[in-house]
């Protein structure tokens, strides 16, 4: 089997659904000698942030000099950017080598009378599979969805369960209330355990309290009360703050919007737990090293100048409250253009209430998924806070509509689905 054909296979398992529960997933790595088990995880879950805290953390491990496995979802412009290790993504030799292995375990569960593995199922047995091969001293893995159910969750004993914001999404299949989330979330975590946690809302903080309690879990929350933002401009920001009793000054980073320092302060959190309760060496040097080293692909990510064009996966109301605080901050009075393509499942009317009154003119596209909702459909919505909107359908005609008629003082923004941005990016790039 060669890439295409592995990525074939991957997806074509797609029209198996999504299945909450982990039983496939055991069988599956059963199958493949239970490479979970002989990997040392950061597991992380919550609704926004966890691929920057996931960042924060595996930046900083490599930088120590370990190797380090990250894994994420979805992706943005190439498959294999969700697996990677030491910064690298997972070559696309590996893939095929390993789905070809995988192919053959597969087909014996069919033959043994289990379900055959939804797409995520392959992909996160497949990420083991290869850290494990690779002798990754530590693994940074992002839940995909929810927690509890997650492929992920069947790991034993993580280092560190780490939840990060929580807000509404995934409301129907997750619940429609932040408790049940934060329930489904707080899967995650382990009996005798560590978790870290982000400030949450007072319902979803009882519950995950709660969750600990029942689990001997110690709960840590991030310490937001002793931070100081001191430079915060597109490029980069600059803060102090105390972790669990230390200081840390002039902290640099180069992610944009003040919800991206809260979200170092967290995985600062995690370095400390690391450290000093795991034993694990992270000198001062590696953690700024990795922090300012720290880049997060379409999360208000400047990709041109002249005109400056920003893209951003805000899809949720959490998301669009973040970039809209960002746009306030660095481009008030300036003339802006939204590029937006969102998916039917996510609370496009919160999101649309956010963001509609920084824009001048709209530009609505359909992202490439079978849940998107057409550039019709989205215009409709937008027509009721701006007047000029146009509907184009095929994304790489909006981007190019959108820069044919920007100005070089211009503000380009592009937000909504990662399906889109993704394609933003690679375009622009």
């Amino acid at each position: 089997m060669n890439y295409q054909e592995a990525i074939n296979f991957i997806e074509n398992s797609h029209k198996f659904g999504m299945r909450l529960g982990l039983e496939n997933s055991y069988k599956l790595l059963e199958l493949l000698g239970n490479p979970q088990d002989k990997l040392k995880f950061i597991h992380v879950a919550g609704t926004n942030g966890k691929g920057s805290v996931c960042s924060f953390i595996s930046n900083t491990l490599k930088e120590q000099g370990y190797k380090v496995g990250l894994y994420t979802s979805p992706y943005l412009e190439t498959f294999t950017e969700r697996i990677r290790l030491n910064g690298n993504n997972i070559p696309e030799e590996d893939v095929a080598r390993i789905i070809t292995i995988m192919k053959d375990k597969i087909e014996q569960m069919a033959v043994e009378g289990h379900p055959y593995p939804t797409e995520f199922e392959i992909e996160t047995a497949m990420a083991f599979y290869y850290y494990c091969e690779q002798e990754a001293d530590y693994v940074v893995l992002e839940v995909g969805l929810g927690g509890r159910y997650d492929a992920t969750n069947v790991i034993k004993s993580p280092l560190a369960s780490v939840i990060v914001s929580l807000s509404l999404d995934h409301i129907g299949v997750l619940g429609d209330t932040l408790g049940k989330i934060a329930y489904e979330k707080a899967g995650i975590i382990k009996e005798d355990s560590i978790t870290v946690v982000y400030k949450q809302q007072a319902e979803a903080e009882e519950v995950i309290k709660e969750v600990c309690k029942e689990k001997n879990s110690k709960y840590i929350e991030a310490d937001f009360k002793h931070l100081e933002i001191k430079k915060s401009d597109i490029h980069s920001q600059i803060f102090d703050c105390t972790i669990l009793g230390e200081k840390f000054e002039n902290m640099e980073i180069k992610l944009i919007g003040d919800h991206q320092v809260n979200n170092a302060v967290l995985a600062l959190t995690v370095i400390k737990v690391l450290k000093d309760e795991r034993n694990i060496e992270i000198s001062e040097e590696a953690i700024r090293r990795g922090f300012l080293n720290t880049a997060w692909p379409g999360r208000i990510e400047k990709i041109k100048d002249n005109p400056v064009f920003i893209i951003d996966g805000a899809h949720n109301e959490d998301g669009a409250k973040s970039l809209s605080k960002a746009l306030d901050k660095h481009f008030k009075g300036r003339k802006m253009t939204l590029l937006i393509g969102m998916l039917k499942d996510k609370d496009i009317d919160s999101v649309l209430s956010l963001l509609m009154d920084k824009f001048d003119k709209v530009i609505t596209t359909t992202p490439n998924s079978d849940r998107a909702i057409s550039c019709e459909e989205l215009k409709d919505k937008v027509q009721k806070y701006v007047d000029d909107v146009i509907a184009i359908p095929n994304i790489e005609d909006a981007v190019k509509y959108t820069l044919e008629n920007a100005k070089d003082d211009d503000i380009i923004i592009s937000a909504g689905s990662l399906y889109m941005i993704g394609t933003v990016r690679t375009l622009v790039k």
